[in-house]
């Protein structure tokens, strides 16, 4: 069957389809992490996490790990592992 401008589209195959798409039937989908993203609560979250006082654990908090930290009112919500990563990023990978 020759696809032309007036060729219904329910008349259209779904491989005929996606290639008038510009789909490949040959992508596959990106794997969805297995992993539950894990958080930490306020500043003793951070504290029990980086092993450190409440005064640094605010001074990461507003410095090293500010792209990882969610912050409404009162309420602190930590990605771990995005603050981690930020972390050994600032301290050279060390650790």
């Amino acid at each position: 069957m020759t696809i032309t401008k007036d060729t219904p589209i329910s008349m259209l195959t779904v491989g005929q389809l996606q290639e008038v798409l510009g789909l490949s039937s040959e992508q596959k989908p990106q794997p969805v992490s297995d992993k539950p993203i894990e958080y930490v609560y306020g500043l003793d979250g951070i504290c029990k996490l980086f092993k450190v006082s409440k005064q640094t654990a605010q001074k990461y908090k507003d410095t090293i790990i500010s792209d990882a930290v969610i912050q409404q009112g009162r309420k602190i919500i930590v990605d771990v592992e995005k603050a981690m990563e930020l972390f050994q990023k600032r301290d050279g990978g060390k650790k």
